[in-house]
């Protein structure tokens, strides 16, 4: 087992990696300050997990609510159910929620937490690749709306992150891919020796090595918490987390939540990126071709839906969390590995983009 820490003083937290964690009291007791546990899962992750991680609670007293498995329920009917189940098994504010699936069941629970009785505990166990890595760490929380993804949420850090790295074992392919997507994002923000990495192993990670698996989780997550530590509330270097995120958003919204799975649009969403930072004249063709062979090789993919229009791209992205003052604010590359935020970029060129990777073509010259 590894162990990183996210460094935010009084509210500093582990992150335990590793294998057969999932019903280590050890390794939760300590973080439940009551007597109350509420396990929140889902319809797919209950019947193959839930009674492996209740044995991790077996000294409280614990309750479980069982959501419909989806992003199409990430929303505040669905939340609703937990503070249901909450009140009606008269859970106080000393209690503690826990995140037992993917990154919906994961934002969710931490939603309900941060405002049950305005604000109890929660415990992530995360189940799939791309909560692993990138959701269960740092303390965002939310559901989404029908105008824009995760526009109503909290910022609510968990008391602690088991990763166990045999719930992988159970995921689907595609799944598998979505988690990917956030794995390679870390790379190119921040990590031009993790790309390196990530290009001579892809191959193995798809098949499930449990080693490099493992390493491709801890450097993930050490990014994350060195991010989350040095701007918790995303005032500065955590938005160049969003690399991808705010063209990702807009094909989850315009293509209907759930069709394509989020990962899945990051990757589209982080090649839009790099091209239209070609097309701006800080990455070279051959960054915007090695950014798409990378998405690719982990069998995700590297087009918008063809549906998705330029105009309908700049109506969801307007009510973006990213916009401020009017404007939209996108992470683009300067090179592999080195990101930053900017509203300055030729409005040309973001068309040029939309319409390139709707048509099938990224930038190859690095203008329109």
């Amino acid at each position: 087992m590894k162990t990183l820490t996210v460094d935010l003083g009084a509210r500093s937290y582990p992150i335990h990696i590793g294998r057969n964690l999932l019903g280590r009291a050890d390794l939760v007791a300590p973080h439940v300050r009551g007597t109350q546990v509420m396990i929140v899962s889902n319809e797919t992750v209950a019947p193959l997990y839930l009674d492996a991680a209740r044995k991790a609670f077996a000294d409280f007293q614990v309750e479980t609510v069982i959501l419909p498995d989806g992003e199409q329920y990430k929303t505040l009917e669905t939340v609703d159910r937990i503070y249901d189940a909450l009140l009606r098994a008269r859970f106080d504010r000393h209690c503690t929620l826990v995140a037992l699936g993917g990154g919906v069941v994961g934002d969710m629970t931490g939603f309900a937490a941060a405002t049950y009785q305005r604000g109890v505990d929660f415990i992530q166990i995360p189940t799939t690749l791309l909560a692993q890595v990138d959701s269960s760490v740092g303390g965002k929380t939310g559901v989404n709306h029908p105008l824009g993804k995760n526009m109503i949420g909290a910022f609510h850090q968990p008391r602690c992150v088991i990763i166990d790295t045999d719930t992988l074992d159970t995921l689907e392919d595609r799944q598998l891919s979505a988690g990917l997507a956030e794995v390679i994002k870390y790379g190119l923000i921040r990590d031009e020796g993790f790309v390196r990495w990530l290009e001579a192993h892809m191959a193995d990670l798809l098949q499930r090595e449990p080693s490099l698996t493992a390493e491709a989780i801890e450097t993930s997550c050490r990014h994350k918490a060195e991010v989350v530590a040095a701007d918790e509330r995303e005032s500065g270097q955590r938005a160049l987390l969003n690399l991808g995120h705010t063209f990702g958003h807009a094909i989850e919204t315009g293509a209907g939540y759930g069709n394509w799975l989020h990962g899945e649009a990051v990757g589209t969403g982080m090649l839009m990126a790099a091209d239209l930072s070609c097309r701006e004249g800080w990455l070279g063709p051959q960054d915007v071709q090695r950014v798409e062979a990378l998405i690719a090789s982990a069998h995700l993919p590297t087009r918008a839906p063809a549906d998705m229009d330029y105009d309908r791209f700049m109506a969801i992205m307007a009510v973006d969390k990213k916009v401020r003052a009017g404007r939209i604010h996108l992470v683009l590359l300067r090179a592999i590995g080195d990101a930053f935020v900017t509203d300055r970029f030729d409005p040309e060129h973001l068309r040029a983009t939309i319409e390139a990777l709707r048509a099938g073509e990224a930038s190859r010259s690095g203008h329109a």
